[in-house]
């Protein structure tokens, strides 16, 4: 009989229940959670996305999407705009102070990633992530 540690599944739940969290009490002091950091970290990236571009490309709901960026906005962290050449859809966009909350959240995040991986050498973590990122992108289809 398999142990539950003998099973990769379950080991990665748990290690994400445990990683999630980490994550969301480093970004408690910045009023997020750690689906608000996927998406400021996500914007970083482009130049602006439309919300539903938002949910497809962070898998998340489309309503969800919508009360996410209605908090980030509150907080002065995302702006909304219209799309160019659809008055309908909406553009958002990282303001500048989203920005500065971004640089130091992403303090935050390094801490955590250095406490979870803390038992891997440096080349262990490089191979992981490398792996992690290929079955996630590989999850994208």
């Amino acid at each position: 009989m398999r142990t539950l540690h003998a099973d990769t599944g379950y080991l990665l739940y748990r290690l994400g229940l445990h990683s999630g969290r980490l994550f969301n009490a480093t970004l408690e002091e910045f009023g997020l959670r750690l689906r608000h950091y996927a998406l400021l970290r996500y914007l970083a990236t482009v130049e602006g996305a439309l919300q539903r571009e938002l949910s497809d490309r962070l898998g998340y709901d489309p309503s969800a999407i919508v009360s996410l960026v209605d908090d980030l906005q509150e907080l002065g962290l995302v702006e909304r705009g219209p799309a160019p050449g659809d008055r309908r859809s909406r553009i958002v966009a990282l303001t500048d102070r989203g920005k500065d909350v971004l640089r130091d959240t992403d303090k935050g995040s390094r801490r955590v990633t250095d406490e979870l991986l803390a038992p891997l050498a440096p080349k262990e973590r490089a191979t992981l992530q490398a792996l992690l990122a290929r079955v996630a992108e590989a999850d994208r289809g």
